[in-house]
């Protein structure tokens, strides 16, 4: 790991102590109580979850104009990240709406337009990995990531354009925000440490990404065919008394 690279990981590490500290030091809902503590973490998740394909749809439009391959293991990575972070939204969402609706989970706008949004990009994933040409499988998830970016305002959105058990937006509202102000500055201060986890993330995941690519060239270099490209079509035998 580089300076900068272990800079950053310590930093990473006193945000998040300090998001957790600022969670178990600021006041029980007046409704919820310690319950709504879970909030400390299922934001910054989803939050997260959007800055990510947020990257994901820049680094693709970088791609499809410039042709870099950094552009393309950006978008990757932060995909994958995205969708860890939208997963991890999806299930402590369920904990959190199970002693609050009654139930684990419900038709909520923004419950199924987040679990659809999780899917589409495990959808994004799975392209990469049936793709073996590299050119070919930049320029296809570098259309998808895209187009599947369409999701992240429909989601952040559906509590307003629909009738919802979910609560409309508190923070991100014109306005002094609705919640307490010692609450808020604890959810702040866990927002900036999801974000440098994530930044942490994709970097750690380019670099993994970058040791993937250059053993694909060298085992191209090499004559190696790559996984799947000895998979050929069934032939059927033709017996002595067809000839």
């Amino acid at each position: 790991m580089t300076f900068h690279g272990r800079r950053l990981a310590t930093a990473t590490a006193l945000a998040v102590l300090a998001g957790l500290i600022a969670a178990a030091l600021a006041p029980p809902d007046a409704l919820q109580g310690d319950l709504q503590r879970l909030m400390y973490v299922h934001v910054p998740a989803a939050w997260t979850a959007y800055l990510a394909f947020a990257t994901t749809v820049v680094g693709s439009i970088g791609w499809l104009w410039r042709r870099d391959s950094r552009l393309d293991r950006l978008a990757a990575a932060a995909a994958e990240v995205g969708v860890f972070f939208t997963g991890l939204a999806i299930v402590l969402g369920s904990v959190w709406g199970k002693p609050v609706w009654g139930v684990w989970w419900t038709w909520d706008p923004r419950l199924v337009t987040t679990a659809l949004m999780f899917f589409v990009y495990l959808g994004y994933l799975a392209l990469r990995r049936a793709t073996a040409d590299p050119d070919l499988r930049a320029r296809r998830s570098a259309v998808f990531g895209v187009v599947a970016f369409a999701q992240v305002p429909v989601v952040h959105m559906s509590v307003l354009w629909w009738r919802a058990l979910h609560q409309p937006p508190t923070v991100l509202r014109p306005g002094d925000p609705t919640i307490d102000h010692s609450m808020l500055a604890a959810l702040l201060i866990n927002l900036v440490a999801f974000t440098l986890v994530f930044v942490v993330a994709v970097r750690l995941r380019i670099a993994l990404a970058k040791a993937e690519d250059a053993l694909e060239r060298a085992e191209i270099a090499d004559g190696r065919e790559l996984a799947g490209a000895a998979v050929a079509a069934p032939r059927i035998a033709r017996s002595t008394s067809d000839v």
